[in-house]
C-alpha cells in the first residue's frame, strides 16, 4: 500500500469509528429519553440548552433543530449566563446541559444558580456520577465507542453521539406535537428549503 492509500485508509478508519459510535446510540435509548420527551412536551416555560467547547457547539445545533421542529429553544452560553444573561431563566423553564465529563465548573455553577430560580435541569453526560449529574433532576447517560474520540480527549465521536440523540428527540417532539411541515416551512423561508413547492409526507403522532 502506497503513502496516499495509507492516508486514505487512516481517514476511513476515523469515519468508521465515529459512525460506529453514532449507530450504537440506538441501543442506548431508554426511559431517560422518554422522560426528557415528556418533560419538554409538558414544559410551559422556555427551553434553554447549554454547554462549553464542542459540547457548546452541539448545544447550539440542538437548540436550532428543536426550534425548526416546533419546540422553541435557545442556546445559553454558560459564561455569558454567569455574567448576567442568566436573568432570562425563570421558574417553569428547562435547562438542558451537555458535558461529556460533567465537571465543567462554569456549567455546574450555572446549574446551581438555575435550580435556585426554579428551573428544571436535564443533564446529558457520559458520567452519571459526575458533579453535573448529581445537580440535575434528570440524567441522560450516553456512552461513546472506544476510539471514536482520538486519544479519548478530542471530542469527535462523543459530540456526534450527543447530536444524534438530540436529533431523535427533535423529531419525536415534532411528531408528538403534531407540528406540520407547513408550519416548519413557514419558519424556514431562506435557502433551498424555502423554495420548496411541495411538503414531505406528514408525520403521525405515535399513540
Amino acid at each position: 500500500m502506497d503513502h496516499r492509500s495509507r492516508v486514505l485508509d487512516a481517514a476511513r478508519q476515523t469515519i468508521l469509528a465515529e459512525a460506529s459510535a453514532v449507530a450504537a446510540v440506538a441501543d442506548q435509548l431508554d426511559d431517560s429519553f422518554l422522560d426528557v420527551l415528556d418533560q419538554l412536551l409538558a414544559c410551559t416555560g422556555k427551553v434553554f440548552i447549554t454547554g462549553s467547547g464542542t459540547s457548546g457547539t452541539i448545544a447550539r445545533r440542538m437548540a436550532h433543530l428543536f426550534s425548526v421542529c416546533g419546540t422553541p429553544a435557545a442556546f445559553l452560553h454558560p459564561m455569558d449566563a454567569l455574567h448576567g444573561t442568566m436573568g432570562v431563566l425563570a421558574e417553569s423553564d428547562i435547562l438542558l446541559t451537555i458535558s461529556k465529563g460533567g465537571e465543567s465548573a462554569e456549567l455546574n455553577d450555572l446549574i446551581g444558580l438555575a435550580r435556585r430560580r426554579g428551573v428544571g435541569i436535564i443533564a446529558i453526560t457520559s458520567d452519571p456520577s459526575s458533579s453535573m449529574a448529581r445537580l440535575a433532576d434528570t440524567v441522560v447517560t450516553l456512552h461513546n465507542r472506544e476510539g471514536a474520540d482520538p486519544g479519548n480527549v478530542i471530542a469527535m465521536g462523543s459530540t456526534l453521539v450527543t447530536a444524534v440523540w438530540g436529533d431523535a428527540l427533535a423529531i419525536l417532539l415534532m411528531r408528538q406535537r403534531g407540528y406540520t411541515w407547513q408550519q416548519m416551512l413557514e419558519t424556514h423561508p431562506g435557502g433551498a428549503v424555502g423554495k420548496q413547492r411541495h411538503e414531505p409526507e406528514a408525520f403521525e403522532p405515535i399513540q
